[in-house]
C-alpha cells in the first residue's frame, strides 16, 4: 500500500524536485499542492477578479464551488502537469505575476479547506509524496514521514532565477529575493494553517546539496526508519 510522505518548507527550497524525484524513485503518486494554490490564483486574474494588486475576496469565494483541479501525467515532459476545469494551465501558473498574487489567495480560509479536502481525497490510498507549505502539519499530520525543507535565501533566489531565465523571462534577482521575503512572512504568519516545522519533522537544509545528495539522504532515513 505504502506510506504518505509529506513535505513542506519555504518557497523555491527545491520541494517539488525533491518530491518529484522520490515519488520516482518510489514509484508514488507525486501532488503538487503549491500548483493547486497558483490554479486558483490564475483563475481568479483570469476572470478579472484581481485589480492591479488588490483582490476581491467575495467573487473568488463565490466561484470556488466552479473550480476544478487535476493533475494529469504528461509523458513527453515525464511529469505532471496542473489542470484547472479540463484546460491545461501548467505553464500559466509558473509565472512571477501569478508568485506575486497568489498569497493573496493561499491565505484565504475558504481556499485553504477546499483545497486540503482535495488533498486528503488524493491522499486517501497512500503512495503518495506531496509537498506544500502545511502538508506534515495539518493536511496529513500523521504522514509516516515528514520533511521540512530550508536554504539560504540568496541561493532560493539564484535557483528562482535561473528557473525564469530558462523560460526567457526577464526578472531582476532583487525582485525574486522581495518576492520570497514576502511570501515568506505571508505562509508563517496566515491565520489558517502557517507554515510551521512540526516537532517530529526531518529537517533538510539543502543550501549546499545536490539533488542527488538530497535524494539519496532521505532514502537513507526511510531505510533508518525502515519504511522501506
Amino acid at each position: 500500500m505504502g506510506i504518505t510522505i509529506a513535505i513542506d518548507g519555504y518557497s523555491s527550497c527545491g520541494k517539488s524536485t525533491l518530491a518529484k524525484a522520490l515519488a520516482n524513485r518510489l514509484g508514488y503518486r507525486y501532488i503538487d499542492t503549491g500548483a493547486m494554490y497558483r490554479a486558483v490564483c490564475w483563475h481568479a486574474v483570469s476572470q478579472g477578479f484581481f485589480k492591479g494588486m488588490v483582490l476581491n475576496i467575495n467573487a473568488l469565494i463565490a466561484a470556488l464551488p466552479q473550480i476544478d483541479i487535476e493533475f494529469k501525467y504528461n509523458a513527453v515532459r515525464n511529469g505532471s502537469e496542473v489542470y484547472l476545469n479540463g484546460q491545461n494551465i501548467e505553464a500559466n501558473i509558473r509565472t512571477l505575476e501569478i508568485s506575486n498574487l497568489v498569497t493573496q489567495v493561499s491565505k484565504l480560509p475558504e481556499v485553504r479547506r477546499k483545497m486540503v479536502a482535495l488533498q486528503r481525497d488524493m491522499g486517501k490510498q497512500k503512495a503518495i509524496v506531496m509537498d506544500g507549505r502545511d502538508i506534515g502539519s495539518h493536511v496529513f499530520p500523521n504522514a509516516e514521514l515528514k520533511i521540512f525543507m530550508q536554504a539560504d535565501m540568496q541561493v532560493r533566489a539564484q535557483r528562482r532565477l535561473q528557473e525564469h531565465q530558462q523560460k526567457g523571462e526577464n526578472v531582476s534577482l532583487q525582485d525574486i529575493i522581495d518576492n520570497l521575503k514576502y511570501r515568506d512572512q505571508e505562509d508563517m504568519n496566515r491565520s489558517e494553517n502557517p507554515l510551521i516545522k512540526t516537532a517530529d519533522a526531518f529537517i533538510l537544509d539543502n543550501t549546499f546539496l545536490t539533488r542527488e545528495a538530497q535524494l539519496d539522504l532521505i532514502l537513507n532515513e526511510l531505510h533508518k526508519r525502515q519504511l522501506m
